[in-house]
């Protein structure tokens, strides 16, 4: 149960014959000032109304207090700026700006119909509930809210597709699969033995700092299950709108499969994987290791040799592959890698590609800690699979909207790099004083705030910016 403190003063220590006392008594203000500046993304690219259009609303219209698409809008925005949890939207349903950001007009709450709702702009966690815990056939009056999973999933794509103003001529697409950890009973829970806890097993896929794909899984499966089909759905999604696109996967050794590399050689998709080593890998860099160590205790520093092979597995690949190892030595070990590629060496020399190509896949893991610490992705506490699902997708659309923020209005400030965790602390959490009006809605916000500037530069980025912002070719 919450405990209602907003009328009871809080004592602190004086200072000198003062009193200094408090209370949640400020009325028509909020701690998220900086949530406008999120907004102007959400309004100018359209992609979280997209995103609410993917929900229907099977309630009765005539008794609904609150549309489906300010739910949604309500949901994504609370985990952008830090309210994981639905109990924080009891206090958050009289935020004004809150209110204003989810597009809704009356945002004091002053127009609603029903008593218990009236001073309420937004919905609370009973209301906003039933987006996540609903049944796939509605069955009852709580679970009338549904969702179309497949135009979820097609509008990630679509996002990263509108966010350039011009087709690339080449994308890398990172796969990874990561530890979701379960501390209940949820439905599909099993135990990792590489993790070594009970989790899901999220699959995702990034180009760039785009999210294209966030699938939950079970745990109990190989890391690269279901890829195929996840790059099958993008790949020609992207080609359909960019046809002559070149696109290159890249993922670790567990993606390193069969199925994965035959469906990208019979679809023109080239890869590069890591491959996990094996005795007769590193028997056939033999030489080449044993001159990096004599080299390397020479002269004690890391020395690493690269070295062609043509290999093909004894069992599981149907074919032979190109491999480029890298027979390296640092001081006092032998530290051997190898990567699989279709990108024949006319194309790529071999340093280039482990060095330049495959080594970079390392921004997509700080990608999925952003998303799964700073945007609670990790939050799967729910008790069904389904409803787990649903709350990954809110909080990749939160992380779709602040990627859209740094690349489009952030450029050239002291927050081009940041994180989302650091975007919320130093841009969004600004106090504001809300005043409305028949024709204005006029934000105070603090005089002390430290980054006025750096504001004002990104509102300005976004006025003369389209958030159509190309990423750099690979």
């Amino acid at each position: 149960m919450q405990t209602d403190c907003s009328g009871e003063p809080l004592e602190f220590h004086g200072l000198g014959g003062r009193r200094v006392v408090a209370a949640f008594d400020a009325g028509r203000s909020s701690s998220d000032g900086g949530v406008v500046v999120l907004r102007e993304v959400a309004e100018r690219t359209g992609w979280l109304d997209r995103f609410a259009s993917c929900f229907r609303d099977g309630r009765t219209a005539a008794r609904v207090e609150h549309p489906v698409s300010v739910l949604v809008k309500q949901r994504v925005l609370g985990i952008a700026l830090g309210y994981e949890d639905l109990n924080d939207h009891e206090r958050l349903r009289d935020d004004a700006l809150l209110a204003l950001a989810a597009g809704q007009p009356d945002v004091l709450g002053a127009g609603r119909r029903r008593a218990r709702d009236r001073g309420h702009a937004l919905a609370g966690k009973s209301t906003l509930n039933r987006l996540e815990l609903h049944k796939a056939n509605g069955s009852t009056r709580y679970h009338r809210i549904q969702h179309d999973g497949a135009a979820l999933e097609r509008l990630f794509v679509e996002c990263f597709l509108d966010a350039h103003a011009a087709p690339p001529e080449s994308i890398v697409l990172d796969i990874d699969a990561t530890d979701d950890p379960l501390h209940g009973s949820q439905e599909g829970r099993f135990f990792h033995g590489y993790y070594g806890h009970y989790c899901y097993l999220p699959l995702y896929v990034f180009c760039g700092d785009h999210l294209l794909v966030a699938k939950l899984r079970e745990a109990n499966r190989d890391a690269a299950a279901g890829a195929v089909e996840e790059l099958s759905r993008v790949v020609g999604q992207i080609r359909a709108r960019w046809p002559q696109v070149a696109v290159t996967v890249r993922a670790d050794s567990g993606f390193a499969r069969e199925a994965l590399m035959a469906f990208c050689e019979a679809n023109g998709v080239d890869y590069v994987l890591g491959l996990a080593r094996n005795a007769r890998l590193q028997r056939a860099i033999g030489q080449a290791l044993h001159e990096a160590k004599q080299r390397c205790e020479a002269t004690g520093e890391a020395v690493r040799i690269y070295q062609e092979l043509d290999y093909r597995t004894r069992k599981t690949w149907t074919r032979s592959r190109r491999v480029v190892a890298k027979a390296e030595h640092l001081p006092g070990k032998a530290n051997p890698r190898f990567v699989v590629t279709s990108l024949a060496a006319e194309r790529l020399a071999a340093a280039t590609v482990y060095e330049q190509l495959y080594c970079a896949r390392g921004d997509m893991e700080n990608r999925i800690k952003e998303q799964q610490l700073d945007l609670f992705a990790d939050r799967t506490s729910t008790a069904t699979l389904r409803a787990n699902q649903l709350r990954l997708w809110l909080s990749s659309m939160a992380y779709v909207l602040i990627a859209a923020l740094r690349r489009t209005a952030l450029p050239g400030t002291a927050l081009a790099k940041a994180q989302a965790g650091t975007i919320r602390l130093r841009l969004f959490k600004i106090a504001a004083l809300v005043r409305v009006s028949a024709r204005r809605i006029v934000l105070s916000l603090s005089s002390s705030y430290p980054l006025q500037v750096l504001f004002a530069q990104a509102l300005a980025n976004l006025t003369i910016e389209s958030p159509r912002v190309p990423t750099p070719a690979a």
